[in-house]
């Protein structure tokens, strides 16, 4: 388990460490893989907004049988965190880390998400603005047409972690969930099942070729 961790851990920081190396042999000029509008809109350091959500989730919001969703901010994370005794040190440091939490949790009924596309449309919105991608799915989706797929985007500045988005996505539900503040790679693993932060595998995760 410890040697999976780590693993996990080299593997966000690889991540990291890769763009900002990109960035940096391309000060002059925005990510290649993004547009130019798209970069001049949005360009690869702005902060990540708590309240901001690809206009695509409304749709599916309307369509969901069950949804919910709450934002914290750092008083309310320290609030929390003050009253669980049974948290590790570097989870508390990494909590002690972020600036808020916005979590999107949406339910469907016995059909399941209605739209893969709109789902896809969410990703682009991310896509659009340029932050590192990358993707896991698994095999485990119950007899539906989807599989299990989680999606995380990074923004960063240098080897830090300003802010990420976690997608995930199973055949019956969808959940959002943004992060901002000042993290060291590693402190994604530890926030996984914390403040309503989905509990995603950290191996597995690859740049996506024919996904946005």
């Amino acid at each position: 388990m410890k040697l999976r961790f780590l693993t996990s851990a080299v593997f966000l920081f690889s991540s990291v460490a890769a763009v900002s190396i990109l960035a940096q042999s391309n000060n002059s000029a925005p990510a290649a893989s993004v547009p130019n509008a798209a970069a001049s809109a949005a360009p690869i350091a702005d902060p990540v907004l708590l309240d901001w959500t690809p206009p695509a989730l409304a749709e599916l919001n309307r369509q969901a049988a069950a949804k919910s969703s709450f934002t914290l901010d750092r008083t309310m994370l320290k609030a929390i965190s003050d009253n669980l005794s049974n948290m590790d040190e570097e989870t508390r440091q990494a909590i002690n880390k972020i600036d808020g939490v916005s979590v999107h949790l949406l339910r469907f009924g016995p059909a399941g998400i209605p739209s893969e596309e709109t789902v896809d449309q969410v990703r682009s919105a991310y896509h659009l603005r340029g932050w590192k991608h990358m993707v896991s799915t698994s095999g485990r989706s119950g007899g539906s047409a989807y599989s299990d797929t989680t999606d995380l985007w990074l923004v960063v500045d240098g080897v830090k972690v300003r802010g990420a988005v976690i997608l995930v996505e199973t055949p019956k539900s969808l959940t959002l969930a943004t992060v901002t503040g000042n993290l060291d790679p590693v402190d994604m693993l530890h926030l996984r099942g914390h403040f309503g932060i989905p509990r995603f595998e950290g191996d597995g995760f690859k740049e996506p070729k024919n996904r946005q």
